[in-house]
C-alpha cells in the first residue's frame, strides 16, 4: 500500500526558470518517509531517545520530468522490502497522471554512534504492516 502525501511547489523550490532544483526532489522524499513513518505509529523522537535512528544508506533516483512553480505534487511511498535492520523504498513524485522523479532509498538502523542495529521488534512489525 503506497502512503501518499500532497504537496505545493513554492519559489523557494525552484530555480530562476521556475523549475524545481534537483536535490530538491529529495527534501520532498524526505518528507514523505517522515510522514509515512509516523503514520505507521512510530515515534522517532522515542526512537532517538532510545539510542536508534534511521539513516539513507542508499539513493538511486531518475528525474523523468521538470516540476514547476506552483504545481500541486504528490509523493507515493511504498516498502519494497524489511529486514532486521534495512528497509527499502520505492519512491515517486506525481504531477495528476505524470510520473515526474522516481527513487529506490534504503534506509538503515543506527546506533546514535553509527553503528547498523536491528530495527526494534515493535517497529518492524509496525511497518510491516504498510508491505504489500
Amino acid at each position: 500500500m503506497a502512503h501518499k502525501f500532497p504537496l505545493r511547489v513554492y519559489h523557494e523550490d525552484t530555480d530562476l526558470a521556475g523549475i524545481v532544483y534537483y536535490a530538491n526532489y529529495l527534501k520532498f522524499i524526505e518528507r514523505a518517509r517522515s510522514e509515512m513513518i509516523r503514520a505507521a505509529g512510530v515515534d522517532q523522537v522515542a526512537l532517538l531517545a532510545a539510542g536508534r535512528v534511521f539513516a539513507v544508506r542508499r539513493v538511486e533516483a531518475d528525474y523523468l520530468a521538470p516540476a514547476r512553480f506552483d504545481d500541486q505534487l504528490e509523493v507515493r511511498t511504498m516498502i519494497a522490502g524489511l529486514t532486521g535492520a534495512r528497509i527499502a523504498l520505492q519512491q515517486a513524485v506525481w504531477r495528476g497522471a505524470d510520473c515526474l522523479f522516481q527513487a529506490e532509498v534504503t534506509l538503515v538502523c543506527l546506533s546514535v554512534k553509527g553503528a547498523a542495529t536491528r530495527i526494534p521488534a515493535d517497529i518492524r512489525q509496525k511497518l510491516g504492516d504498510l508491505q504489500e
